[in-house]
């Protein structure tokens, strides 16, 4: 595999000798009008990361770790270095090029339910002598049995590529406008085109207080469309994306992105002649796919271990017991070879997990990190993650899915006498505490006599995810996972995930619309 630095990538962008900034400041390029922010710091190649070096030795960084973390219970210092770029095209030119590189490092030390975290940019030992103070007020200055190192496994479920590097900027900007003129000759209707590239790559290295390491490294893309359509005056939107933990022209390919663009289009289209969603009380019919946002949300957050720890949420002491229907059985899935959820360790070291959650209706797990573990007598589940060296870590989900049932999906909505069929979900909230949500649906239609009528908009699903699961009637045998361009939010933290179901049969669900 060929490597480039930093440096010769944007030379190569750029056509012209650069000065490299070594005091990892941001430097703007102005080009064709284009700003390009580059965040320039060490020179990023697809071979490990490694942190040590003049201003940092792997001996003086183990020292410090261990004076941080003396008298805890668990700690690590995390390294991180992050390469991405995003190109948007709209409106027939680029919008927006971004190309970035970050690095860091956090130190953290933990004691009971107390955490002490640091990070800095800086990679020198200064740096780390400085977060020290702020780490060991964790510690109670009593002596305490430290946490073992994470096991070790061999399994890789991505390869450590750069993404970046596969095609030049030049090109990537000729693709997208290859990409809007396809689109606009699909229907003399559409009005604007947004295309958007994104690639990156995360390096990670985590240093443990034994001396013993971990790291990884994560690619990742995606690839969105989106398309506005108007008729007589009425204008709506149709999108649809793409993307994983693989290379960047995987997703690139003709008949991918074509196909893309033709159902951004049709879902536009369908927006066009939808008519107010109706409102009340009714059974549903929920697609496979992205729809298991609404499990990822009704249910996902309440099963991770700190709120069940802290008794917080919805399901705390239920282990055992009935939360779902008869069939009704839910994984986490860190471990889907190069989907957007998946890590092959998480951001504390342990190796990535399938967690059964719920099993025939009932819950018999809990997406775990190390520190909710550790509390909990439990072991972790490779759930422990962060958006960066700058978060610590948390329990949260990777690609978390319904395991399919045996029904067909036709018969789900041949029985299905008056309600809606809704087979894409856009934004939605949930309260963790009770686990009363709140989702829009981005496509639906109406159903009578098992038969699908007109498409609907407006609609908005209300339940609470314990009683929605116990509502289930019908599990299709259609299992399918989100499309990969889901990311999830917590505590001010983002992090990328992956969401599925079969096709879904649930009786009296609220249904919020504007018309009766």
């Amino acid at each position: 595999m060929e490597s480039y630095c930093i440096h010769c990538r944007l030379k190569s962008y750029f056509g012209r000798e650069i000065k490299k900034n070594t005091c990892g400041k941001r430097t703007l390029f102005l080009i064709k009008n284009i700003v390009v922010k580059v965040y320039f710091g060490m020179d990023m190649k697809t071979c490990e990361f490694n942190p040590f070096g003049t201003n940092l030795s792997r001996d003086d960084a183990l020292k410090s770790l261990k004076l941080a973390t003396m008298n805890s219970d668990d700690g690590e210092l995390f390294f991180e270095q992050r390469q991405t770029e995003t190109i948007t095209f709209d409106d027939r030119r680029v919008r927006s090029a971004n190309f970035d590189t970050s690095e860091g490092m956090g130190l953290r030390s933990v004691y009971g339910e107390i955490t002490g975290y640091a990070h800095s940019t800086e990679l020198s030992h200064s740096s780390l002598l400085k977060m020290i103070p702020t780490v060991q007020h964790a510690s109670r200055g009593e002596v305490s049995n430290f946490a073992d190192s994470p096991s070790r496994q061999n399994k890789k479920l991505y390869d450590p590529l750069e993404p970046i590097s596969e095609l030049p900027f030049s090109e990537k900007v000729k693709l997208l406008q290859e990409i809007d003129d396809f689109s606009r000759n699909l229907d003399p209707r559409i009005k604007q085109v947004t295309a958007t590239i994104s690639a990156s790559t995360q390096k990670i290295l985590i240093l443990r207080p034994d001396g013993a390491s971990f790291s990884d490294i994560r690619p990742m893309v995606r690839f969105n469309i989106s398309l506005l359509v108007e008729k007589n005056g009425r204008r709506e939107n149709g999108y649809t994306g793409i993307g994983g933990r693989d290379k960047l022209l995987r997703f690139l390919k003709p008949e991918t992105w074509k196909s893309l663009a033709s159902e951004a289009l049709r879902i536009a289209k369908v927006n066009l002649e939808a008519r107010p969603a109706p409102a009340g009380v009714m059974d549903l019919v929920l697609g496979p796919g992205w729809p298991g946002i609404l499990l990822h949300e009704a249910i996902g957050h309440g099963l991770e271990a700190d709120f069940n720890r802290k008794k917080t949420s919805a399901f705390s002491e239920l282990m055992g017991k009935r939360i779902a229907a008869t069939g009704v059985t839910v994984f986490d899935d860190g471990t889907i070879p190069n989907r957007r959820g998946s890590i092959t360790i998480d951001d504390e070291g342990t190796p990535s997990q399938k967690t059964k959650l719920i099993d025939d209706g009932k819950l018999v797990g809990y997406m775990h990190d190390r520190q909710n573990s550790r509390l909990m007598g439990l072991k972790s589940t490779g759930n422990g993650r962060r958006q960066s060296y700058a978060h610590a870590p948390m329990p949260r989900m990777t690609n978390t899915y319904m395991q399919a049932g045996n029904e067909d999906p036709k018969n789900l909505v041949q029985n299905l006498k008056n309600g809606l069929y809704a087979v894409g979900f856009g934004g939605g909230q949930v309260d963790i505490t009770n686990g009363k949500f709140v989702f829009s649906c981005t496509e639906a239609y109406r159903v009578r006599d098992g038969k699908i009528a007109e498409a609907v908009k407006g609609a908005t699903l209300i339940g609470d995810g314990a009683s929605a699961l116990k509502k289930i009637e019908g599990i299709g045998n259609d299992l399918s996972l989100d499309p990969g361009i889901g990311n999830c939010g917590k505590a001010g933290q983002w992090v990328p995930v992956g969401v599925g179901q079969p096709s879904l049969y649930i009786s009296g669900l609220t249904v919020g619309g504007v018309s009766n």
